[in-house]
């Protein structure tokens, strides 16, 4: 009889591009040189900046000296500086409140799914679809003096008598801002939180229905509760797109009238592009990242304790 040989299976051979690991690699690196080319250099740079006497003078010379923390301490002596950052903040906070309570109210009210609801959401989320210097022109001529049509507005009414200059009014001028971004932000909020209602299972509101629960004890005891990593995604996002504002501000005031408006992002364009000293306008910038990055790692750290508790 003759032995049948037996056919043992060839090892594959190995090839480098067809390795899985290789292929995923293929994927990320491009997303790993835009954001070191457009984002990590520039922040180094900016960092490496702000330790060095860098104005109009060493910068033509290319002379740049290592002056340690004093670009920071010449920021905390300026006198527009801490009004800039508190500034910042109000602007922040007051938009945010805004955006955020008339957002979620029109979030609920689109969730109830009646006729009509998808285009009329449509036609709100332009003006977030538009771009900020073409909302910030429009609120700037919204808000003239001579011929606005917030004051012929006002006057029909007979709310006022006259007409008020409200962005050329260090009391009005803040709260025109505020208006003006928060028409922009109610758009992004009111779909994010939309997103968020979608997701909460029906079968939840019928069996509280039928327990006899009330509309405000399911909006409490459901809709809050399931809702809470959705709007804190919406706050810190607002929070971060609000804080590091510059093109509305700048279009519709430019930190104007006498700093009333002027804030951590135009504050820092000025020392450098307008008083041309670059370590200053850089510190300025890294102040202004710090306050976001700090933010950031809060809300990182309050999702990782949430799941580590669920």
């Amino acid at each position: 009889m003759k032995k049948q040989s037996v056919k043992l299976p060839q090892k594959e051979k190995f090839s480098f591009f067809h390795n899985k690991i290789f292929i995923g690699y293929m994927f990320v690196v491009p997303a790993m040189i835009y954001m070191i080319i457009l984002i990590g250099y520039p922040l180094v740079y900016n960092i490496i900046l702000s330790f060095q006497n860098v104005t109009a003078m060493t910068l033509a010379k290319g002379n740049y000296k290592f002056i340690g923390l004093d670009n920071f301490r010449a920021l905390i002596e300026d006198p527009v500086f801490l009004p800039a950052l508190l500034h910042t903040i109000y602007y922040t906070l007051g938009s945010l409140l805004i955006q955020f309570v008339l957002g979620f109210i029109l979030a609920l009210f689109f969730n109830e799914g009646f006729s009509f609801a998808k285009p009329i959401r449509g036609l709100i989320v332009i003006s977030w679809i538009l771009p900020v210097t073409v909302t910030a022109l429009n609120w700037k001529f919204m808000f003239a003096e001579g011929n606005g049509i917030i004051n012929a507005l006002l006057i029909n009414l007979n709310f006022i008598k006259q007409p008020i200059g409200w962005l050329i009014n260090g009391e009005t001028a803040m709260w025109g801002l505020i208006l003006a971004n928060s028409w922009i932000g109610i758009p992004f909020n009111m779909l994010l939180l939309t997103t968020g209602l979608a997701n909460i299972p029906d079968s939840l509101y019928e069996a509280a229905n039928i327990d006899g629960a009330s509309i405000f004890q399911r909006f409490t005891q459901i809709t809050l509760p399931l809702l809470k990593s959705t709007m804190m995604s919406v706050l810190v996002l607002g929070f971060i797109y609000t804080f590091k504002v510059f093109d509305l501000v700048y279009v519709m005031t430019a930190g104007g009238p006498v700093s009333a408006t002027e804030v951590m992002s135009t504050y820092s364009y000025k020392l450098s592009f307008n008083f041309y000293r670059f370590g200053q306008g850089a510190a300025a910038a890294n102040i202004l990242f710090i306050c976001l990055f700090a933010i950031a790692l809060l809300y990182l750290r309050t999702v990782s304790n949430e799941e580590s508790l669920s």
